[in-house]
């Protein structure tokens, strides 16, 4: 009953650890005893999405999970920047006198489908000597940030209207969307950043299929 995987919708302005507290204790509650819960792939609190929870022994598969390909819906605000590439970060509005063509978005699109090179944000979990980049960072240490290889399959333009423009895009393992997004933004010479970003997708796991959390503690939550 305990070894199970769940699938949550997880709201903004939480992180994908509260997520992970929440069911911990609801499960724990209803076993009387402490249960194992794990997540698949964290989400930033901004984002929204699909979360993939494993419970007692499942939890054991959880890295299998991070090498998964992964869908998003992301929105971009064109004209702007963001120190950490969403909107969390201190935010400076570039000047533009011309907003991309719909045909010019497009074209920009299509320039990073396949195998690209990504240089890992500043503000992320990755290690420089051994230190995470995000504390550097938060102290105002300039480092040199790593690339990457990672592979776009798909990316399509869902909507636009300046200055914010809509994507769908499948990702391999270790793509980072917040990059993507400021990588349009410099193609486009505008600038960008993420404003919202929504995973829909991982392997064969879709959101529609997932519970907002609200929901699952509601039909988890020990009855009287």
């Amino acid at each position: 009953m305990f070894d199970q995987i769940i699938l949550i919708d997880k709201p903004a302005e939480m992180t994908s650890f509260g997520v992970v507290a929440r069911v911990r204790r609801i499960l724990s509650e209803k076993a009387g005893k402490k249960i194992k819960v794990g997540h698949t792939g964290t989400l930033d609190p901004f984002a929204t999405g699909l979360l993939i929870l494993m419970t007692g022994k499942n939890t054991k598969k959880c890295q299998e999970f991070l090498k998964k390909d992964k869908r998003y819906e992301a929105t971009l605000k064109l004209g702007w920047t963001s120190t950490t590439g969403d909107p969390e970060g201190e935010l400076e509005s570039r000047s533009v006198e011309t907003p991309p063509t719909v045909s010019a978005i497009k074209q920009a699109l299509k320039t990073f489908q396949g195998e690209i090179t990504q240089t890992v944000p500043r503000f992320s979990a990755v290690k420089i000597d051994g230190r995470r980049a995000y504390d550097l960072a938060r102290k105002g240490q300039e480092v040199e940030m790593p690339t990457r290889k990672v592979i776009i399959y798909e990316i399509n333009l869902l909507d636009y209207s300046f200055p914010y423009l809509k994507i769908d895009c499948k990702v391999g393992s270790g793509t980072y969307i917040r990059s993507l997004a400021e990588d349009i933004g410099q193609n486009l010479g505008t600038g960008a950043y993420l404003t919202a970003l929504r995973r829909t997708e991982i392997d064969r796991y879709k959101v529609e299929d997932a519970l907002p959390l609200d929901l699952w503690m509601q039909e988890n939550s020990c009855q009287e």
